[in-house]
Formats: C-alpha cells, sequence, structure tokens
C-alpha cells in the first residue's frame, strides 16, 4: 500500500512553523521594547506556537505513512497524538506565566507602551489572524486534527493578543501597573482552557468516535440506493482515525446468490462510498439471508 502523501496538509505545516518563528521574533521585540509582563507573556505562548507547528509537522507527515505489519490499520492516528502533545505544551506556557503574573502583581515595576513595540505586536497578530484563517480553512479540507487543532489555537492567541494590548494601553494610562500582571495572568487562563480543549478532543479521537450524525445518515442513503440485489445492512459502524474514515457493515443477500454476485455489490458499495467519504476503508460481511435481523437499512 503506497504512503498516503499529502503536500497540502505537509505545506500547511511548513508554512505553520516560518509564520510562527516570524511572530516570535515579532512579539519578542514588542515585549522587550515595553517591558509589559502580558506582552511578554504573549510572546511566551508564541513559543508555544513554534512547538506546535513543529509537532503538526511531524504528526502530518507519519499519517502519511502506509500501514505496515506493526500498525496495520495505519498511522492516521498520529495526528490526534501531537494535538495532546500541543495540549500539554500549552499547559506549560500557561504555569510559567502563572508565575511571572504571580512575581509581576506583587511587585509591579513600571513599563513603557511606546508606539514601536505596540506597533509590532499588532503587526504580528494580523499575520496570526491571517495564518489562523488559513489553518482551519485547509486543515479541514485536508482532514487534518493536526492543522485544524494548530489553527483554533493560533485564533485563541490572536482573541488574547487584542486584549492584552487593550489592556496595556489602559494600565498606561491609569497608572495602574498591576493591570499588567493580571492581564498576564488571563493570557495564561486563555490558552490553559485551549489546551483542555485540544486535550478533550484528542482523546475524543483516540476512543475512536463516529462520524457526525449528517455524514453517517449520507452513508446510509448511499448503501440503500447501491445495494440492488441484496435485501439489507444492519450494525453499520464508523470511526474517524485522522483524515481516515472506517466503514463496516453486514450486508445480507439471498442464500441462492453466488459468491461472485455478491463481490459485485459489494465492489458497487466501495465504490460509491469512496467517492462520497475521501480516504473511505471499508469493510463489508456478506452474510445469508436467514440471518437479517430486519432492523437495519432496506435496500431500494
Amino acid at each position: 500500500m503506497p504512503a498516503r502523501h499529502n503536500p497540502l496538509a505537509i505545506r500547511i505545516a511548513v508554512g505553520s512553523l516560518v509564520v510562527g518563528i516570524a511572530v516570535l521574533a515579532l512579539k519578542a521585540f514588542a515585549a522587550w521594547a515595553t517591558g509589559s509582563i502580558a506582552l511578554y507573556s504573549d510572546a511566551l505562548e508564541s513559543v508555544v506556537n513554534v512547538v506546535t507547528a513543529i509537532v503538526a509537522l511531524v504528526a502530518v507527515r507519519l499519517a502519511a505513512r502506509p500501514a505496515d505489519e506493526t500498525l496495520p490499520y495505519g498511522y492516521h492516528k498520529a495526528e490526534y497524538f501531537s494535538a495532546v502533545i500541543i495540549g500539554v505544551f500549552i499547559a506549560v506556557a500557561a504555569l510559567l506565566i502563572f508565575r511571572e503574573a504571580w512575581t509581576g502583581y506583587f511587585n509591579p515595576r513600571p513599563f513603557d507602551a511606546n508606539a514601536a513595540g505596540i506597533g509590532v505586536s499588532v503587526f504580528a497578530s494580523v499575520v496570526n489572524a491571517g495564518w489562523a484563517y488559513i489553518l482551519l480553512t485547509q486543515g479541514r479540507k485536508a482532514r487534518s486534527p493536526s492543522l485544524v487543532a494548530d489553527g483554533k489555537h493560533l485564533l485563541t492567541d490572536v482573541i488574547s493578543t487584542v486584549g492584552v494590548l487593550i489592556g496595556v494601553l489602559l494600565a498606561v494610562a491609569t497608572g495602574w501597573h498591576q493591570l499588567d500582571a493580571i492581564l498576564a495572568a488571563l493570557v495564561g487562563l486563555n490558552i490553559l482552557w485551549s489546551g483542555w480543549e485540544l486535550v478533550r478532543q484528542s482523546v475524543i479521537g483516540l476512543m475512536d468516535a463516529a462520524v457526525d450524525p449528517r455524514q453517517l445518515t449520507e452513508i446510509k442513503e448511499l448503501i440503500a440506493a447501491n445495494a440492488e440485489g441484496a435485501i439489507e445492512a444492519h450494525d453499520i459502524r464508523t470511526r474517524q482515525a485522522g483524515s481516515a474514515t472506517f466503514i463496516d457493515f453486514h450486508l445480507v443477500v439471498p442464500g441462492a446468490m453466488t459468491v461472485e454476485a455478491a463481490h459485485e455489490i459489494c465492489d458497487k458499495l466501495e465504490a460509491k462510498l469512496r467517492e462520497a467519504v475521501d480516504e473511505a476503508m471499508i469493510t463489508i460481511h456478506v452474510e445469508p439471508e436467514n440471518k437479517a435481523k430486519h432492523s437495519g437499512i432496506v435496500v431500494v
């Protein structure tokens, strides 16, 4: 079985790494120029973005490997593991931010919200917002959990940066320097929640979650409309593993039907399902009519 190379997903993953490094440099400059703990925390979050981009790239390339004797069902779930790793790194970054926020709150220090630092931070956020949109749209198109997870995290980064910038300006205007530390803590809470969501969704994927109800209905309708000659289909099961969708079901045929005829029905069903579901892995169990349950899909 040849490797499932996904050039789009790999290009996007490489792009994430390049964008992540560039944004990290910009935010690090903004934090240095202003001396703001909140902007420092924002830059620290960008370190996580670079790490997640590296993890996503490795996962996308690994998921493209063909099935082998060790993993006969393929490497699709590598991307779910990567999302868990990303969530862990996010949690570590949040703890580091909390430490800085704690120190800054009880030992506040003045900072300078100069135009250069703020302007660079705004530009970095614009770049992040544009790349988050690309990751979410193209990641869903490539059916890559790693890229979608990276995009969602990047979007929360944009939202937190906007909040930080507003808060930093308010802190300068009011002279309440502790507000800078409070904002840093809020950034930490925001990315901690983001990490929890990523881990939760990845665990669901690792638990072999079924496809969404809309797609399951579409699969059932395709089976009913393209199994002419069979009697019914029952015990339909699906599971999502990265970009691959596994579908298996029992197909009941007349007892007198030849193996060749039943095989032709299965071939037709597999072809139709693969047209509708990208990277579908299909298993059909053919059964004689005395195994009919009369509770599954009646063939039209």
